[in-house]
């Protein structure tokens, strides 16, 4: 029996192709992901209705233009 030890290099060359978010839009991300916590707890006491949470989150990504926006569902069904 013989034992070979695998050797792992990833490969950094396609892992991304995008550059690495600047402070401006790492703020940007932050107040967004702070916004939809405030929202989902307005949500969850019933000071806003479903429609209204989607409403804003969908204004709040064109305010914010979070990066990660693309990933997420445009309505929240709770």
């Amino acid at each position: 029996m013989q034992i070979r030890k695998l050797k792992y290099e990833p490969d950094v060359k396609n892992i991304s192709n995008n550059p690495p978010l600047s402070s401006e839009q790492l703020q940007r991300e932050i107040d967004y992901y702070r916004a939809e916590k405030i929202l989902k707890k307005m949500l969850e006491r019933n000071l806003i209705s479903n429609t209204e949470f989607n409403k804003i989150m969908g204004l709040n990504r064109v305010s914010f233009a979070p990066v990660l926006a693309r990933l997420m569902p445009e309505t929240l069904d709770i």
